[in-house]
């Protein structure tokens, strides 16, 4: 089996993502980040969701991007709650994390030359989704040429290396078909940026708001449970 490395944070995109690379036939090795959140509900996730799927193997990078700060996942800066859809369509949320899926491309590309794999997968959306600049279709693109510009494998080896992005242009409904048709477990999953200390989703943050609405548009009921 061909190998290849998934991006996996433990929310709702990502998992769909890790399904679709083993229904593809690629043996997967998940990765995942403590990156210094604010919360790391998705870390336990993301460990039953690589088990749940058959990840060949999962590993977590302990990176800390708290020393940059900028972002209300990774400072002091407050979470914003019920955005009505024209509020998230328009800019990028204090919830964008500077470059961060360039730096998790980056790991997964490192961990990807060490295995022998040329392909990574990453659960980006460009659909339903915060408006962040690093989920759209030209930064794949662009993060794609330059892992075939900057890597031994690439350069010295012929090696080719794609980057993946199956849900990039796929609603939040569509995502979650495709999920249940390949038989994920969307009650382990993890998508809410500022949980309850007991760990009950908000309801009320742009990634809940989202994905509840990608579960009425697909006729379905979230499993997981809310706070409101």
């Amino acid at each position: 089996m061909k190998r290849a490395v998934v991006l996996l944070s433990g929310g709702l995109d990502s998992t769909t993502t890790l399904a679709i690379c083993r229904a593809d036939g690629f043996e997967s090795y998940a990765l995942s980040f403590r990156y210094g959140q604010r919360h790391e509900r998705e870390v336990p996730a993301a460990r039953k969701i690589a088990k749940s799927l058959g990840a060949k193997e999962h590993r977590i990078a302990r990176i800390d991007l708290r020393v940059f700060a900028g972002s209300a996942l990774t400072a002091e800066i407050e979470v914003p709650k019920a955005r009505s859809a024209p509020e998230m369509a328009r800019g990028i949320p204090v919830t964008y994390v500077p470059a961060r899926n360039t730096i998790f491309l980056s790991y997964a590309l490192a961990w990807a030359e060490v295995l022998g794999a040329t392909d990574i997968f990453i659960g980006t959306n460009a659909i339903d989704y915060s408006g962040y600049p690093d989920c759209r279709p030209e930064f794949i693109r662009a993060f794609e040429k330059l892992a075939n510009l900057a890597t031994r494998a690439g350069v010295e080896e012929g090696a080719c290396f794609q980057v993946r992005a199956p849900l990039i242009s796929l609603s939040k409904a569509e995502i979650i078909r495709r999920g249940i048709s390949l038989g994920v477990d969307y009650s382990l999953t993890h998508s809410c940026y500022d949980p309850t200390s007991t760990g009950l989703a908000c309801g009320a943050c742009d990634s809940c708001q989202l994905r509840l609405k990608g579960f009425r548009e697909a006729g379905l009921v979230d499993p997981i449970v809310y706070a409101t």
